[in-house]
């Protein structure tokens, strides 16, 4: 353990670097990365971090092979471990339908990019749709936090190790280049094991005191088969829902509007909050932490309560349609949205809450 990272104290840290350290911590035990920017310092920090703990870090050929390194890691329990930014996840995304479907646990974060094609090195969370609907092919589904600060980087992905373990099944972070790039105060905690956590022995490969043969695969030929494999991963699925959705409330009671935000662009919603209600305007904000598993069911609750919900997001209303499934039509859902590096301002969204609050019965303020 470096002597440069007091544990328990607060230190000021880059977000890509409290990732890494967070994944330190946690017993990562192999790293492989490629890289791409908005999320370099990630890859170099952890080149020097495993080192320092005689752990395997694999700066590799291509994205591709860094996924599939991680199969290979994980088929026979080792905690493990790749990033990168958008196109490069959609690299990787092969890889992870592969490990989803052989149940494997990995551990990876993507820190968006503005897109689509390599686009620019810009904050965006366009990747919602590839992050929430599983992202490679065949129906499977990966947990997903989505932070909004430094502090939440470094607790997401020690608890992201462990859930990815305990369901056997990818889990990750979406970032953006915001909060990759930025420093903030954050307190550096020891990672504690959770007591529940399922030992690997079953099925893991390589272990010597298992004398029956064990096979790690994602190829089913019968029908009947890969189907049974569906059905069972969809069962897990249910029980991630009901189990892991993670959101955050603030400042509900009474409010005429309700944004609904996660990332960085919560962080910006919630300071349009605060000047609005300076205004006489009065808002809320419902902000996911998962963003899947949805939290969908909650999201409907409020639509009983609430009249009004505006969704800000920086892509092009990739988040708004699942507000919408939410709501399931109890309240009208507007929608602020940026894209491709295009940051929501604070002004703006004050004058969206005052248009959605003048709106006609059926009319959706949309601005994008």
């Amino acid at each position: 353990m470096s002597e440069k990272i007091p544990i328990g104290e607060k230190v000021l840290m880059k977000g890509n670097e409290a990732i890494g350290e967070a994944a330190v911590q946690a017993c990562c035990d192999c790293y492989y990365g490629y890289p791409i920017t908005p999320q370099n310092e990630l890859t170099a920090y952890m080149s020097r971090r495993m080192i320092e703990e005689g752990r395997v870090f694999i700066q590799t050929e291509s994205e591709i092979a860094a996924i599939n390194m991680c199969y290979g890691s994980a088929a026979v329990g080792a905690r493990s471990m790749t990033s990168s930014s958008s196109p490069g996840i959609s690299l990787k995304q092969e890889g992870i339908s592969y490990m989803a479907s052989a149940q494997l646990p990995v551990f990876y974060v993507n820190v968006n990019r503005g897109g689509p094609g390599l686009g620019n090195i810009s904050p965006a969370q366009s990747d919602y749709y590839q992050t929430t609907r599983g992202g490679g092919h065949g129906d499977y589904r990966v947990i997903a936090f989505a932070p909004s600060d430094v502090q939440e980087l470094y607790d997401l992905t020690m608890l992201g190790f462990d859930l990815a373990d305990k369901y056997r099944n990818p889990a990750m972070i979406q970032a953006d280049g915001i909060l990759g790039q930025m420093m903030e105060p954050l307190v550096l905690h020891e990672y504690k094991r959770p007591p529940d956590l399922p030992s690997k022995q079953p099925w893991r490969l390589g272990d010597p005191s298992t004398t029956d043969p064990l096979l790690v695969t994602s190829l089913v030929l019968n029908v009947t088969g890969m189907e049974e494999r569906n059905l069972e991963l969809q069962k897990k699925y249910d029980t991630i829902t009901e189990n892991e959705t993670r959101f955050e409330e603030v400042g509900l009671d009474g409010a005429d509007v309700v944004m609904v935000a996660y990332g960085t662009a919560s962080r910006i919603a919630k300071s349009a909050m605060e000047v609005a209600r300076a205004k006489g305007i009065k808002v809320g904000l419902f902000r996911p932490i998962t963003i899947w598993p949805f939290p969908s069911a909650r999201l409907n609750g409020l639509a009983d309560r609430f009249d009004n919900f505006l969704v800000v997001e920086m892509s092009l209303g990739q988040m708004w349609e699942d507000v919408r499934l939410a709501v399931e039509g109890k309240a009208p859902v507007h929608v602020h949205g940026r894209t491709a590096g295009g940051i929501p301002q604070q002004a703006d969204i004050v004058a969206d809450l005052r248009k959605v609050l003048d709106a006609k019965p059926g009319e959706i303020v949309k601005n994008f």
